[in-house]
């Protein structure tokens, strides 16, 4: 008999006091385990999770970032042996009704990432148009340099298989880590699948922080994250002797999602 994949929802939470609790309400009606990693936030958001019983919360004392808070995400999940692991943010732009869909989708792929831009262009004109246009740069980029058929390099709203998840090594805290992410996914062979999500910008001045709110030094360093993954994974190859795990002497690969197993979810910790 088949079993449904025991999942777990993450949200990364930073200076979120306006929006923490109506979203995680939301994300609880379909959601049946949350973890918020708050990465230290001082704006009353560690107060309010602190006082919700639905949840698990992992706090960082700090601010150490975005990509920092989700590698937190991703280590929980591994070691408490979940099959899936969600990730959405927590400044209403996802729609949590649609985690189910994801996580079905990841019955035939490692990763299932929302595309705010998959088959609609008239969607795709309603972005902010810097962020927009950052945004289809480095798309372009990550497909040339890593064979990748993205429509969306940034979308957070994404499912994951946890037993792919312990075959990357995640070093970038800040906003740059998908960048990181998606050059391991493609130098391991996983199997990528995006799947369209609706685009929502409750607050189009929302910042990036300090110098990062400027897009032309934004994008110098989404491209030092990129290069840096990359030259890492080379790196990689060459100890190794010029073979790669994905596929025999070549730096990058992409598995179709026609390439699919048969998966059978079993309940229980299967960790090794």
């Amino acid at each position: 008999m088949k079993t449904s994949p025991r999942t777990l929802t993450a949200l990364p939470v930073y200076n979120e006091a306006s929006h923490v609790c109506p979203v995680l309400d939301e994300v609880a009606r379909f959601a049946a385990e949350i973890l918020v990693v708050d990465d230290g936030s001082t704006d009353g958001t560690s107060e309010l999770l602190a006082a919700r019983r639905d949840i698990h919360c992992i706090r960082h004392e700090t601010n150490r970032g975005y990509g920092a808070a989700l590698k937190t995400a991703f280590e929980y999940a591994i070691q408490n042996c979940y099959d899936v692991l969600v990730t959405i943010d927590c400044d209403g732009q996802h729609e949590p009704q649609r985690i189910g869909q994801l996580v079905a989708a990841c019955h035939d792929a490692d990763i299932v990432s929302g595309s705010r831009y998959l088959w609609n262009e008239e969607q795709a004109r309603q972005a902010p148009a810097e962020r927009r246009q950052i945004n289809t740069q480095i798309t372009r980029e990550l497909n040339e340099r890593l064979g990748l058929t993205l429509t969306d390099a940034f979308c957070g709203f994404k499912a994951y298989r946890v037993a792919a998840l312990s075959r990357l090594r995640i070093t970038e805290p800040g906003y740059g880590m998908p960048l990181e992410l998606w050059v391991q996914a493609a130098h391991h062979g996983l199997r990528i699948v995006e799947i369209p999500v609706p685009l929502i910008y409750l607050d189009e001045e929302r910042s990036f922080g300090g110098s990062l709110d400027d897009g032309r030094k934004r994008l110098e360093y989404y491209h030092h994250v990129l290069d840096r993954a990359i030259a890492d994974v080379e790196t990689q190859v060459e100890i190794v002797g010029g073979h790669s795990e994905a596929d025999d002497g070549v730096g990058f690969r992409f598995t179709s999602t026609s390439e699919t197993p048969t998966t059978v979810w079993t309940t229980g910790c299967r960790c090794s």
